[in-house]
């Protein structure tokens, strides 16, 4: 039964990111990479197009490798650090929970990405060698 709640975490938290990674190109009502590259700006990333292209690619391509389960524990890793760097610079100072705009949800999904990067993403997967 691990390995089923591996694949649920998996496909949760990969559909979860490549979501994100659409709307960061515009879909789905999303911002695009202007739009995305501008409120980087404004939390200090410089130069923000470059790390609008770097965030959005992470959610994106992770995502999709984590829910697939190829390279599962390097895309658990690049996912934990887009999600701990979004708290720390965005959600930190506002407290904990969420709906005072703190880093609640930011922590759960960490804690996801950590607990996938430990374990690994189970047998329902299709190269989880790193």
């Amino acid at each position: 039964m691990a390995d089923l709640a591996f694949l649920i975490l998996r496909l949760g938290i990969g559909v979860m990111f490549f979501a994100h990674g659409l709307q960061a190109f515009g879909m789905f009502g999303g911002p695009g990479i202007k739009g995305f590259s501008d409120m980087l700006s404004g939390l200090g990333f410089s130069p923000a197009p470059a790390w609008a292209y770097v965030g959005a690619c992470t959610e994106l391509f992770g995502g999709l490798l984590l829910a697939l389960g190829v390279i599962p524990r390097l895309a658990a890793l690049f996912l934990l650090v887009f999600i701990t760097v979004a708290a720390c610079k965005v959600h930190l100072s506002k407290g904990f929970f969420i709906q005072s705009g703190g880093f609640e949800y930011n922590f759960i999904i960490a804690c996801v990405c950590l607990a996938l990067l430990v374990a690994g993403a189970g047998k329902y997967s299709l190269f989880n060698k790193f």
